[in-house]
């Protein structure tokens, strides 16, 4: 697809546009689908906005706005050259930015992600929690209170980097399910991404969890092995959370079930209000 100038709409059938936000200098993906109450998806690292293919439709029946994008360094959006572009900072003010055009100034939404996606969504919620209605959390982590885990956890981030730095955009195709509909223009974007936005700086997500005053929906695979334990932590942590695992699901459960992704997705934005707890599809 062609690069838009920003702001400029392509109208397509059932109140769906796809277009472009210019943030200093960084030209951003989106698209949103539907009326209603905003309610941002954001994909993990190294996938797209494609990822949530099999949720758009659903969710804007239910009477949402469905906004999803591509993170800087992703997909459709900018690759910046500097790596000081790629940061947690930057990514929570993306998110703010799409939905100061898509609602207006600090307008308040339901935010949620997938693995990197999801840490983000609570990092946006730590800074913006006025505008937050609700959180949809999935197969993700809050982050590292103990240094030496961090560690571990950057470690990893900048080892991916450099494998994108030295086999290019060749590695996505030996990677997960979420990341296998992404399309990217640019390996050394992905590399920066991998160590400005995937590696974390500290505990400020995790230490936050406490004090999340929104309703929030903890999804995880059953099969997420690395995750199934930070979400119990997340599920714990947030009060008045809802956890929901996903059987015969891996790290990427929207795409992996589906059908029984969404109707939970469904079940708890039917019940905003109600009172958490634990369930099992």
């Amino acid at each position: 697809m062609s690069m838009l100038p920003a702001r400029i709409f392509l109208h397509l059938p059932s109140l769906t546009a796809m277009t472009y936000l210019d943030r200093d200098g960084v030209r951003l993906y989106y698209e949103t689908h539907g009326s209603g109450t905003p309610l941002i998806l954001t994909h993990g690292y190294s996938s797209t906005s494609e990822m949530w293919q099999g949720q758009i439709d659903v969710l804007a029946r239910e009477g949402y706005r469905v906004v999803v994008w591509d993170m800087r360094g992703h997909g459709k959006s900018s690759y910046p050259d500097e790596h000081s572009l790629y940061s947690e900072e930057h990514t929570v003010a993306d998110m703010a930015a799409i939905l100061d055009e898509v609602g207006g100034p600090g307008s308040s939404t339901i935010v949620g992600g997938l693995s990197l996606g999801g840490y983000m969504s609570l990092a946006f919620y730590r800074v913006h929690p006025s505008r937050v209605r609700a959180l949809l959390i999935i197969d993700t982590g809050p982050g590292f209170k103990n240094d030496a885990a961090r560690e571990a956890w950057n470690k990893t981030a900048n080892e991916t980097g450099a494998r994108f730095d030295r086999d290019g955009l060749s590695l996505t195709q030996d990677m997960s399910p979420e990341r296998s509909r992404a399309t990217h223009r640019n390996a050394k974007g992905l590399a920066m991404a991998a160590r400005g936005m995937l590696a974390q700086r500290n505990a400020a997500v995790i230490e936050s969890l406490p004090r999340i005053n929104a309703p929030a929906l903890v999804v995880v695979g059953g099969d997420d092995t690395p995750f199934l334990a930070a979400s119990e932590y997340m599920a714990k942590k947030i009060p008045g959370a809802k956890k929901v695992v996903v059987p015969k699901a891996g790290h990427a459960a929207n795409i992996d079930q589906p059908l029984l992704f969404n109707d939970a997705v469904r079940a708890f934005l039917r019940s905003l209000g109600r009172s958490g707890g634990t369930a099992k599809l």
